[in-house]
């Protein structure tokens, strides 16, 4: 057997440097399966990975970070906007860099995504323990702060060995790419076994072409479900972000329209299809639509595609009202497909979708159903274009603002946030124009990824305008990556919402009784309380980090501004004081703890229509 000797570290990017994957759309085309690497070094992984990736050149490009939660979080997103088909790999040193990561670990894990980390790790001897950054465990020396991962990813593994990435990179691999179980994948790399040498077979680094498979479902699982379908009077489809990641929207616009299926997106679902195609009847759950969550009141069975049902979507499961209601789940997870006593059609969106559309016969939806969701989606859409309509109202509401932002964009234009106020009001509100051009990390909802995610979503979607809503809150906690896409060349659009510190929290105190406190930059605690708090300048420290950077007081601005960014040739950062009281009003429930006992009336009240609100919810498993 021909080998050659390299470290660990060598080996293990020259391994990643040789994947491949089918180009998606490109008969016989292929491209890199892992895109580059995020990478922030310290001392755990600079001497020996650094050298090897320094070495590796154009093969696996590197782009420095600023932040490792950031860059991690950038990888997810590309993970995303790739539609889990291309990998990007972040790396950090030991200990808070690796801390870093775990936040964007979550990110990845609780949205289903891709992501290799990479993290330095103690030295596998020992002999110069406690090395720098190592948080030592008392009675068990072998836990370090990376075991911190194993919480939030999918496969998990500290290699002490040179010789063990033979069996870990494939198994890593293969669980990024596992439809089903697909997530983050995390190695520890002990820094002594990064400069071991061994002799490695040259058969481990010949290219290697991966395709992501599709898991067919069990043909008896398909005849279940067309046999509810068949029975049902008032069914719904719920678009889940499976649809996305199987390149399903296509066939599940058709097979909606052939079969009179309305069809309600979950935030990940959204622009499944666009909005104004005939099926489409609005956003489901705590932040959708009156439309969607009507008939979500009255179906008497859900066909969720591609969904983990989560509680935004079901309004704490309280939105499917009818107690004689049927699921049937189609999901590539079995987890996922076996939830809330549904009937479970384990496998790939797009082939259960042809192969129960076969089985479907001439059966469709009753018309008077199919009617019924079109009347609701355009009454939603009158109310849409009322609460979006520009003014010359200073500050605007949030709706203005998406609704300019929404005018602005050019088809194809990608937007993007996450937490915060912006993703309930930009989930009822925008109207996608290109399906498959949105996104909101409504999984994990994590402050920052606005910033970071856009910057990964640059990566991966080149040619396009990314646009981020970003709130004055996840701006002040992650601003960093705005100097990333400046210094990678990757342009981004970011709106900044400033409404004076964290509203929409602010909001939900309140809606539950509780007294304004700590959320609004107002109600928080200073030195003199009488005076004002000091205000950011959010356009100067966008400036001084390299992008082109205004503030615009109306929504007419705003439109200029995108205008004017539009045309840049590098990121822009538009900042606009809004309401932090107008809201996009909705009508589903979400549970929230609220306090059992307590010396506030307006709390005692909120806890009674938790009473009320909870007696509602479905009672499944």
């Amino acid at each position: 057997m021909e080998t050659i000797r390299l470290t660990m570290a060598q080996a293990l990017v020259r391994w990643l440097a040789a994947q491949r994957v089918e180009a998606d759309g490109r008969p016989g085309g292929q491209e890199p399966l892992f895109a580059g690497v995020f990478a922030i070094f310290g001392h755990g992984n600079v001497t020996c990975l650094g050298e090897a990736l320094h070495e590796a050149g154009e093969r696996l490009p590197t782009w420095r970070g600023q932040n490792e939660a950031g860059m991690a979080m950038a990888a997810a997103a590309f993970a995303k906007h790739a539609r889990r088909r291309r990998i990007m790999v972040a790396t950090s040193s030991i200990g808070p860099g690796a801390a870093n990561m775990v936040t964007a670990a979550g990110v990845a894990h609780a949205n289903r995504l891709p992501v290799l980390l990479l993290a330095g790790d103690v030295f596998a001897s020992r002999l110069p323990d406690p090395a720098l950054q190592q948080v030592e465990h008392f009675g068990d020396p072998t836990a370090t702060v990376n075991d911190a991962f194993r919480a939030v990813t999918r496969y998990w593994d500290r290699i002490t060995r040179p010789e063990q990435i033979l069996a870990s990179l494939p198994q890593a691999l293969a669980t990024m790419l596992d439809p089903g179980g697909c997530g983050p994948a995390f190695l520890g790399l002990c820094q002594d076994v990064q400069a071991e040498a061994f002799d490695y077979p040259v058969a481990f680094f010949e290219p290697r072409l991966h395709a992501v498979p599709r898991p067919r479902a069990d043909r008896g699982q398909l005849r279940v479900a067309a046999g509810a379908l068949r029975s049902s009077s008032r069914p719904l489809l719920v678009a889940g972000g499976g649809v996305h990641y199987s390149g399903a929207c296509e066939r599940l616009a058709a097979f909606a329209e052939r079969r009179g299926l309305p069809v309600v997106e979950t935030v990940a679902g959204r622009a499944a299809l666009r909005w104004d195609h005939p099926r489409n009847a609005g956003p489901i759950g705590v932040t959708g639509s009156t439309s969607a969550n009507a008939l979500a009141a009255e179906t008497d069975l859900v066909l969720a595609v591609g969904t983990r049902l989560q509680d935004f979507t079901t309004g704490s499961w309280t939105v499917f009202g009818q107690h004689e209601l049927r699921i049937v789940s189609v999901n590539a997870a079995r987890f996922d497909a076996a939830k809330h006593l549904a009937l479970p059609v384990v496998g790939d969106a797009l082939t259960a979708i042809e192969e129960l559309d076969d089985l479907l016969g001439d059966w469709a939806a009753a018309g008077s159903w199919t009617e019924r969701a079109s009347a609701e989606h355009a009454e939603w859409q009158a109310l849409v274009d009322k609460a979006t309509a520009g003014g010359g109202a200073a500050p605007p509401s949030y709706a203005q603002v998406i609704g300019a932002v929404n005018r602005a964009c050019a088809p194809g234009d990608v937007v993007l946030t996450a937490a915060g106020g912006l993703p309930g009001e930009l989930n009822k509100l925008w109207r996608a124009r290109t399906v498959g051009a949105f996104d909101v990390d409504y999984g994990f909802s994590c402050m920052g990824y606005e910033i970071s995610g856009a910057w990964g979503a640059a990566f991966a979607r080149g040619g396009v305008d990314v646009i981020a809503l970003v709130g004055d809150g996840s701006y002040l906690m992650l601003p960093s990556d705005v100097y990333s896409t400046v210094l990678s060349g990757r342009k981004v659009i970011y709106v900044l919402c400033d409404n004076g510190g964290y509203a929409v929290i602010d909001r939900l105190q309140r809606h539950t009784g509780g007294a304004a406190f700590n959320n609004l930059l107002a109600d928080s605690r200073r030195p003199d309380p009488r005076s004002p708090p000091p205000e950011v300048d959010f356009v100067a420290h966008a400036a001084s980090m390299g992008a082109v950077a205004e503030r615009v007081a109306t929504t007419a601005e705003l439109e200029d501004a995108l205008g004017r960014a539009k045309l840049a040739d590098r990121t822009t950062v538009i900042v606009i004081r809004t309401d932090p009281a107008t809201w996009t009003g909705g009508d589903a429930w979400w549970e929230t703890g609220v306090p059992e006992v307590s010396s506030r009336e307006e709390v005692r009240a909120a806890r009674g229509e938790w009473e009320r609100a909870v007696e509602r919810q479905r009672r499944g498993v």
